[in-house]
């Protein structure tokens, strides 16, 4: 078997391990962000379970850190009594990024874990099965509930070699988006092999797994070997290794080999993570801003790596510049070996260890900017200004084009690149992770004014749906499209009627009236509709605007769950041609639609007299969910 496998096999509660078919794992561990975690506490509160059941379950501020307002600090209330009250680890604000954090002190290789974030896939750089996923199904994995996904191909990358001076792991993931773009991940598990695999450290490792969610794919995994221990004895958790590797003889559904003997430097320009070019072809665009930081690349050795680059020397005059360590632990460790200095020294703005300008919460560029980060998305309007162009690179290439002003070739600009060495021993300090008392009884869940409880969804009971299209749009919409984030629309992620005006705002500013007004309304979109972020939000606040059917050509993995989780019925285009003959308030009309779902046949869209063949991909599950207006209407339903 191989490492996927073998972890799948181990977690295995409902299915069969074959391409295609359903199946539910059992859950070793969650974490949920500020961003998206406040909504699944409130469903988790709604089930009743008066204590998670997962192994390790932890709560992280990371998102929400801008307090301009009570929202943020109000929501950061309630997380901290929630995770008291239903026995979960409380990581406050400050204490870093999620998936850092995670990865240094949590992650257990072997184990399963969901995040209510799509970048929770950078568990697998420790040989864990990790999976983004919506808040709903982080609240059902807490609540002792399976995580059904569709059985995946298992994709072998066989890294050969070793990368050269200047060249890091965020090219071989560039690499593979050039390859593979954003939608060739798409029901894949990405497993990485061969001798180019040993030379790669922990925190390398999961800077690809991290960016797997780029390639749309389920998720991207590293075996547990000799570098995963070593990693954990630095931590002093060296308790928690298990190894795991591919047996011999093991076999994949597909190969893909990149020789990192001959990567060169890249970058991906706007606005789209598999937008993948040579450095060296775009070295001379001037730029204004370059950051280094986010879950993709804020560990300590890119961190050591920014402060021997810098030592003596001074960012260009037109460059702002900042970097944000990803946890206390490597800010504490800057500090400690006088690394921050050199970087103080130059002119860099130190942020806090959050994720913060990834998400637009600050360090918007100005207008009509040219933005170099270290990030893993590079959406439209993404970084908060609409009309950045934003590219995502190494740290390597971000520091040659800090120095320079212009995007910089590191191999064409540096002589020899420094001698990284990390310290036998990484600090420790636990103190700032808050543990749930033993008896939680007397712990009191605070809700400040900005936190609407659930709203219950009716379910689809029309047999007979005329809809109404409100809205049609292209392909690779992602949930920013959908739903921004951004200092402004972030604090209002546990108010429902208040995010919800926000919907599609930078596609089309009056779809959230056209919507409300329209009581049973489409969207028609391209392919790959719902990547990138997993924020259910984009899901929840079209339901909640009253969209029941989203009609598109495909669908990203995690938005198709979220959709479902919200009884939105998800249904693609038989011939993509139809796509063509639907406009903007054209009525449709599905005749008999729930007895076809239910007895398995071809659906048939009325429009203006003419019908297209609609198709739909359900388990009787995901019917039973659609059925009763969602996966929480379901589950009251069966428990009761």
């Amino acid at each position: 078997m191989n490492v996927a496998k073998k972890i799948i096999s181990q977690h295995l509660v409902n299915g069969k391990m074959e391409i295609g078919y359903e199946i539910g794992l059992k859950i070793d561990q969650t974490l949920t962000q500020d961003a998206t975690g406040t909504m699944a506490y409130l469903q988790f509160e709604a089930m009743g379970v008066p204590k998670v059941k997962t192994k390790l379950s932890i709560s992280y501020i990371d998102h929400n850190t801008l307090q301009s307002s009570f929202e943020n600090a109000d929501d950061h209330k309630f997380l901290q009594t929630i995770a008291a009250k239903y026995g979960i680890i409380f990581s406050s604000a400050g204490n870093g990024i999620c998936h850092q954090i995670h990865l240094e002190r949590f992650g257990v290789p072997g184990m399963t874990l969901i995040g209510s974030d799509s970048h929770t896939p950078t568990g697998g750089g420790i040989g864990m099965l990790a999976f983004g996923a919506g808040g709903l199904d982080v609240a059902c994995a807490m609540a002792g509930q399976p995580f059904y996904i569709t059985m995946p191909k298992i994709v072998k990358v066989n890294l050969k070699g070793r990368l050269r001076d200047w060249v890091s792991a965020k090219d071989i993931i560039l690499e593979l988006l050039r390859l593979q773009g954003v939608k060739g991940g798409r029901g894949k598990i990405y497993e990485f092999s061969g001798e180019g695999v040993k030379t790669l450290s922990v925190p390398e490792r999961a800077t690809i797994t991290n960016m797997g969610a780029e390639l749309g794919a389920t998720t991207s995994i590293f075996p547990s070997d000799d570098i995963t221990k070593d990693f954990l004895e630095k931590q002093g958790r060296e308790a928690s290794w298990i190894r795991i590797e591919s047996e011999e003889n093991a076999t994949y559904d597909e190969k893909i080999e990149i020789n990192l003997n001959t990567l060169d430097p890249l970058i991906a320009a706007p606005h789209m993570p598999d937008n993948v070019k040579k450095v060296k072809d775009l070295e001379g665009i001037k730029v204004d801003q370059v950051g280094i930081g986010s879950c993709t690349n804020s560990s300590l050795a890119d961190m050591i790596l920014t402060s021997e680059v810098l030592k003596g020397k001074k960012i260009n005059k037109d460059v702002s510049f900042f970097i944000s360590p990803g946890s206390r632990q490597v800010l504490t460790m800057l500090s400690y070996s006088n690394a921050l200095f050199n970087i103080i020294e130059s002119g860099a703005r130190i942020l806090e260890s959050a994720c913060g300008p990834c998400i637009g919460m600050g360090q918007a560029p100005r207008s009509n900017a040219v933005s170099l980060r270290t990030f893993n998305r590079n959406f439209e309007g993404r970084s908060g200004t609409r009309d950045a162009q934003v590219y995502l690179c190494s740290p390597e290439v971000a520091l040659a084009t800090a120095l320079t002003g212009k995007i910089t070739d590191p191999m064409n600009y540096f002589n020899i690149k420094p001698l990284i060495k990390l310290p036998e021993k990484f600090f420790v300090d636990d103190a700032h992770f808050q543990l749930p008392p033993i008896d939680n009884l007397q712990v009191k869940v605070i809700k400040g004014p900005n936190i609407k409880s659930l709203e219950e969804f009716t379910p689809l009971v029309d047999n007979n749906l005329y809809a109404k299209v409100v809205l049609k749009v292209g392909d690779n919409i992602s949930t920013d499209h959908i739903l921004p984030a951004g200092a402004k629309i972030l604090p209002l992620r546990s108010n429902l009627p208040a995010i919800s005006e926000y919907t599609f705002a930078a596609v089309d500013k009056n779809f959230a009236t056209r919507a409300k007004l329209t009581s049973n309304g489409v969207i028609i979109a391209g392919e790959n509709y719902g990547q990138g972020s997993s924020r259910e939000h984009a899901a929840l606040a079209p339901r909640y605007l009253g969209i029941k059917i989203i009609l598109a050509k495909s669908f990203a993995r995690i938005h198709l769950a979220n959709l479902i989780n919200f009884g939105i019925l998800p249904l693609t285009f038989d011939n993509f041609l139809d796509y063509t003959k639907i406009k903007l308030d054209n009525g449709i009309n599905f005749d008999n639609i729930r007895n076809i779902i239910k007895e398995d046949k071809p659906i048939y869209a009325n429009i203006n007299n003419t019908k297209i063949k609609v198709n739909y991909n359900l388990t009787q599950r995901q019917k039973d969910i659609i059925f009763a207006g969602g996966l929480l209407n379901w589950i009251k339903k069966t428990n009761n």
